[in-house]
């Protein structure tokens, strides 16, 4: 008997721990290699980012990102989510700073809320996207830090407009915009 549960627990091992994990990698570098390699965005050969994961933008002139819970924003190893619930009053009062902060930044027209997705961090404090709402109400302090013009303001609602992202499939989650991406097209316009 104790034989038996050995060599389970050793074809077990090899199966699980081995053989199973090479094959999933392999179908996925083989179906999905971009993916499977991270899906990291370069620019003039340089890698910038992944479109797969948040990063920090400190600069006023580029559009902003989910805001990250981690100890270290945006860190990908110790990644979190701050757990706290509605009746937090740290969650709370980092939302109440938020607002002020977000406030002052995007001067939101009287009566308009900011969006929860710029008050709240994700589940993994890494979420490479943001709702058209949250990109939109950030057009004016980007098209200020940048210097545009009414033209160059237009070019960039039209360009926050093209780079929303419908539900995947049509019907899984919310249009959404990926920062990374849209900062870059950002870099880009002429």
């Amino acid at each position: 008997m104790f034989t038996v549960a050995l060599r389970l627990l050793v074809w077990f091992t090899i199966l699980t721990g081995a053989i199973y994990p090479a094959a999933v990698t392999a179908i996925g570098h083989g179906l999905f290699a971009e993916k499977a390699l991270g899906s990291v965005v370069s620019v003039g050969g340089k890698p910038v980012g992944s479109e797969l994961l948040a990063q920090k933008f400190a600069e006023v002139k580029y559009f902003q990102p989910r805001p990250s819970a981690g100890d270290t924003p945006y860190a990908t190893v110790p990644s979190a989510a701050s757990n706290a619930g509605p009746t937090s009053e740290a969650l709370k009062k980092a939302v109440d700073e938020r607002v002020a902060a977000l406030t002052q930044r995007f001067s939101p027209r009287a009566g308009a809320s900011l969006p929860s997705d710029l008050l709240t961090t994700s589940g993994s404090g890494l979420d490479p996207h943001i709702s058209p709402e949250a990109a939109r109400i950030q057009i004016a302090s980007v098209a200020a830090a940048r210097g545009f013009g009414a033209a160059k303001t237009k070019q960039l609602t039209d360009l926050v407009e093209a780079k929303i992202e419908p539900p995947q499939f049509g019907f899984l989650g919310d249009p959404r915009v990926n920062v990374l991406k849209l900062n870059l097209a950002l870099d880009a316009l002429k």
